[in-house]
């Protein structure tokens, strides 16, 4: 490894062009771990970040280029050949053809950024003929935008370039099979548009006759179970990276990020809404409203009782649970004893428990959009802040939203099904 560091220092240009250039034409080379240890070069000073940019963009080009009049000077020949085996017979390749240039251009800007898919986008155009002055401009663009995004990664990264290789490189394969899955199903409605489009119409139509015998609540308490069943599988997950001690790589990473990159000063004015009078606040309006709405008011104010009442228990069980389970050697040391951080906690489920009764039975069509949409905003500002401040990890502020949502979408499936209960029982809770 140490030879070949060496080898990309002395000859750091001709290194990236090639490699870049040979990955394109099909060989099994990391062009992004070979931008981004450029851009790690760059913030070292023994690159040129304009120059590397610039090798980037013509090796890519030069790559894609090649593989394009190689499709097009010998795959069609294959295709009549062979593609009646393949069911890729004239009128299919025609339709492929056709499709392709039409749309094929927009894959071929961000087909740079899929492995496996990059290294067939130009000779799949160049089969299907696609006319060379379309090809040229998106191919281009793509490949700039490519070697920017990942020289300016290992620029930003510096130091911590490595680290993060390391782990975004375990999540990587799952990208790839979304990614391939979510290609697969728009390749297979472009060919089989009819027949999905069928199958659908004849699903919608047998869903719809089921759900007139199911009312709106119920489809709701469908929806609080699965988002609580995902949330309660985060949680275990994070509970095991915690108990572990996998968090160290991630808290790393995240604070490089969080004050390099993404804080910004003006962002302290979120702070505003942390202290406890702010909390108490929209405690309060919430509860005016549910005392004006003039319904389901003692249901809904025992749902805001319980869910923030039992915020410190909630988060003392927790706590107890990790100790209980350290003092029994189940783990090693704790990398932190603030997981999860109680602040964090607090915040999302006060402001979580107050949007979700502000917005149930809002009759403003832009309140249920809005709403949560600054919540979350607010919440991710606060997490930056307190990042950049240094008060906490960022896993103790992403655990503390985790579990609190786990705690706030339990209680809001209890109530609405206790709710569900009294309507059918007809019971007068108001």
């Amino acid at each position: 490894m140490s030879h070949l560091i060496t080898l990309f220092e002395q000859h750091s240009y001709l290194i990236l062009f090639t490699g870049i250039f040979l990955e394109l034409l099909g060989l099994p080379i990391s062009g992004e771990f070979l931008m981004s240890y450029a851009g790690y070069f760059v913030y070292q000073g023994k690159m040129s970040y304009i120059l590397a940019l610039l090798t980037v963009f013509v090796s890519g080009g030069a790559g894609i280029t090649a593989t394009y009049w190689i499709g097009k000077a010998g795959g069609y020949k294959l295709i009549e050949k062979y593609g009646k085996y393949v069911h890729l017979g004239p009128e299919r390749y025609k339709k492929t053809s056709d499709w392709f240039e039409s749309s094929g251009s927009k894959l071929l800007v961000f087909a740079y950024f899929i492995p496996g898919i990059r290294h067939f986008t130009g000779y799949i155009s160049g089969i299907s003929r696609m006319p060379f002055r379309k090809f040229i401009i998106p191919a281009y663009t793509g490949s700039f935008l490519w070697g920017f995004c990942f020289i300016t990664l290992g620029k930003v990264l510096g130091p911590r370039w490595e680290p993060f290789h390391k782990a975004t490189s375990k999540y990587f394969i799952i990208f790839i099979l979304v990614f391939v899955i979510f290609l697969a199903g728009y390749l297979a409605y472009r060919f089989y548009k009819n027949q999905i489009k069928d199958f659908f119409i004849r699903f919608i139509q047998r869903l719809l006759n089921h759900l007139k015998t199911i009312r709106k609540i119920e489809i709701f308490l469908i929806f609080l179970t699965l988002v609580l069943i995902g949330m309660v599988t985060l949680m275990l997950g994070m509970a095991q990276d915690y108990l572990y001690n996998d968090f160290a790589q991630f808290n790393e990473i995240a604070e490089y990020m969080v004050k390099s990159a993404i804080y910004m000063s003006w962002m302290k004015g979120f702070l505003v809404f942390q202290p406890p009078f702010a909390l108490a606040s929209i405690i309060a309006i919430t509860i005016i409203r549910i005392w004006k709405k003039g319904r389901n008011r003692v249901l809904e104010y025992l749902l805001l009782g319980v869910s923030i009442g039992g915020t410190k228990p909630f988060h003392d069980a927790i706590i107890k649970t990790f100790s209980y389970l350290q003092s029994f050697g189940f783990v090693g040391k704790f990398h932190s004893a603030n997981f999860p951080d109680i602040n964090a906690t607090i915040m999302i489920i006060v402001y979580g428990t107050c949007l979700f009764l502000l917005v149930r039975h809002s009759k403003n069509k832009y309140l249920p959009i809005f709403g949560p949409l600054f919540g979350l905003i607010l919440l991710i500002s606060l997490a930056v802040v307190n990042i950049a401040s240094a008060h906490n990890l960022p896993s103790d502020i992403v655990g503390g939203y985790v579990y609190g949502c786990v705690w706030i979408f339990f209680n809001f499936l209890l109530f609405e099904m206790l709710r569900l209960v009294l309507d059918r029982h007809k019971v007068e809770y108001d």
